[in-house]
Formats: structure tokens, sequence, C-alpha cells
């Protein structure tokens, strides 16, 4: 080969290398693209892990990533762990180290708003993180720059309604009164390719409208016992069965947070002003990270409890002693990877504006 045809060829491959797209560049470890999941509960991403074909596993930073074809979907499988910070760091290790397409979220949650049962798989249309917060003194309306609900000296913004106004701060019920707590809702700012470099103020997290219509037509077969609810001679032990079938349930505003909610007036109150769902530690962190780095994402989140609930309820008892919230859980998550792969041919990869997070309806 002459001299030139080298330099040719080197230019080339560099010109290749310059005008691949950033998925492509930033996938250190694997560039195949993938649906990555990321599962907050270790027993159902056992299931998950069992029915993955041409497995191969690959350790990052001491965490185990495995890729393989799960329902015709080439997949990236990892399980976060509990909180927000463990879910931001490792949807963002997972996004650095393959080349992301879509991202699911799954696991357990508690339920905020009552007419939910134990047992049921949600599906919200957008995540928010309402312990983001402003903490004043009582419930006046913060002034800390000199005009009131100004917070821009400290580079921050409340969140506000439809009328504009911030979200009225969290009152609680003590023994002798309310107790005005000042707890303000923030949003938060977001710096990514479109925004930068002065970023944009958001408190809401919508799912991506493509993957949330597939959900929504799913109709997956959800039990009311568990596998371990089966005796050996083929017969159940109701104790191991929740009352009420499950359902699945998409729509509807989910929230998450560094705090575990063991509190039934916050849970009113997060249902009374947001209209929330279902509460947990970790997929407004996922969603964060997922439109910061423009990639769509959904979520399914099976629902153990009622956040805050006081007294021992049998149904908790047997969702988790059954197997039946991984189980659950499991089986929304596999009808929804059979459905995207069989969706209609032509149906767009991403849609224009799929993950441009909104503000509080």
């Amino acid at each position: 080969m002459t001299t030139f045809r080298r330099l040719g060829c080197l230019l080339a491959l560099a010109l290749a290398f310059a005008t691949a797209s950033a998925a492509d560049r930033r996938c250190l470890t694997e560039c195949t693209p993938r649906i990555g999941i990321v599962s907050a509960f270790g027993a159902e991403a056992d299931i998950l892990l069992a029915q993955t074909r041409a497995k191969r596993v690959h350790t990052i930073s001491g965490k185990t990533f495995t890729t393989g074809v799960l329902r015709g979907n080439r997949v990236v499988i990892v399980l976060s762990g509990v909180s927000m910070v463990n879910s931001t760091l490792v949807t963002q290790q997972m996004l650095d180290h393959f080349r992301i397409e879509r991202l699911l979220m799954s696991g357990i949650a508690g339920g905020v708003d009552p007419a939910n049962r134990v047992g049921d798989v949600t599906v919200p249309d957008r995540w928010a993180m309402p312990m983001e917060v402003f903490w004043n003194s009582g419930s006046a309306l913060p002034s800390p720059c000199g005009t009131p609900l100004d917070l821009s000296c400290l580079g921050l913004q409340l969140a506000t309604g439809p009328d504009g106004q911030p979200l009225p701060p969290f009152v609680l019920e003590g023994p002798s009164g309310p107790v005005e707590t000042g707890l303000y809702m923030r949003r938060n700012h977001v710096v990514n390719a479109t925004t930068g470099p002065k970023g944009a103020w958001y408190f809401d997290y919508p799912v991506d409208p493509e993957m949330l219509a597939v959900a929504r037509a799913l109709s997956p077969p959800l039990e009311r016992c568990g596998p371990k609810a089966r005796r050996a001679d083929g017969t159940l032990d109701e104790k191991l069965c929740v009352r009420e079938q499950p359902r699945l349930k998409v729509g509807g505003r989910g929230v998450s947070a560094t705090v575990f909610l063991a509190n039934a007036q916050y849970r009113e109150y997060l249902h009374r002003v947001l209209q929330a769902q279902t509460f947990e530690m970790e997929t407004a962190a996922l969603a964060h990270v997922a439109h910061a780095n423009g990639v769509p994402y959904l979520a399914f989140r099976s629902l153990s409890d009622l956040a805050g609930g006081e007294g021992f309820d049998a149904d908790v008892g047997a969702l988790f002693a059954s197997g039946l919230a991984e189980a659950n859980e499991a089986a929304v998550t596999l009808a929804f990877l059979e459905a995207w792969r069989q969706r209609p041919a032509g149906t767009s990869r991403r849609a224009e504006g799929s993950n441009r997070p909104g503000t509080p309806r």
C-alpha cells in the first residue's frame, strides 16, 4: 500500500470516528444497540436473567451488567440497589458503557393513591422528586433574594402549579394542632445537549410516549397467588395469596425521594397536591439521568403496600412470602418486551421530544 493510500485510509477512519453519533462514542464496554433494564429488586432481576439468552456478564466497578437477548430484544440488565444515589450512579454507568437506545426501570413501590391495591403494577406517565425542597421557616413564602418566591440568587426555583403559584408546603397535623414544616417543593436544573449551556428547569420527567402507548395495550397475566403459594399436592395456601386480583394501572404521576416513606400524612399530602400514584426511591433519579442523556425511558412498579400504612396487612406478607411481588413485576416487563418487539413496522425508534420534562399538572 502506498503512503498516499495509507494516509487516505487513516483520514477515512478519522472522519468516520468524528461523525459517529454520541451513542457510538460513549459505549466504553460494548456498542450493540440495547434496551437497558435497571431493576431495583434482586428477585425480579433473577427472573429476567433466567429467561435471557446468549448471556454475557460484564463487571464494571464491582457491578454486574448482563447482556443478552430477552423476548427478542437485545438487552443489558443491572441491579441498581436501593436509593436515589445508587440509581443515578448505575444508570449513568450503563449509559457510558453500553449503547442504550431506551431504558426500563422496574421494582417494588409503596402505593400513594388509596384506590390502588397490594399487588397492582403501576406504569406512571411521569416522575417527580417532591423531596427536592426549599426548607423555609413555617409556611411563609420564601424570599431569600429579597422578593417573595425569588430563589434566583441561590440558583434555585420553586415548583409551581398550573396557576403559576408555588405548590403548597407540607403541613403536619400534630397533637396540639397543625405544624407548618416549611417544606416547599423545588424544580431541578438540567444541562444537556438541548438545554446547554444555560440549562433548563423541570419538575416532572414524562416517560416516552411511544413506550407508554405499548404499555397501555398490555394485558399481562397477573396472578393473585405467588409461585410459593402452591403446596406440593397442588392446592393453594390462601394465606400466601392477596385478597383482590392485581391490576395493571397505566398513567398518573410517580414520585421518588431519598426517604423510606412511613408517614401517612405525607402520603396523603402527595396524593392531594400531586395526585401521585406511587412512591419509591429510584425511578425519578433514573428519569433525570435519562433526560440529561436524551434517552427515552419507562418504569414499572409493583405495589407492596400503602406507604405509611399503619398496622399489619396480611396482603403485604403474602406478596413477599409467596414470590408474587417479583412474579407479577417480571410478567409485566416481559409482556412489554414481547409487545415492543412485535410493534408495527415503521414505528419510530425515538419520538421527537419524547423525553422533554414538563411541569406539574
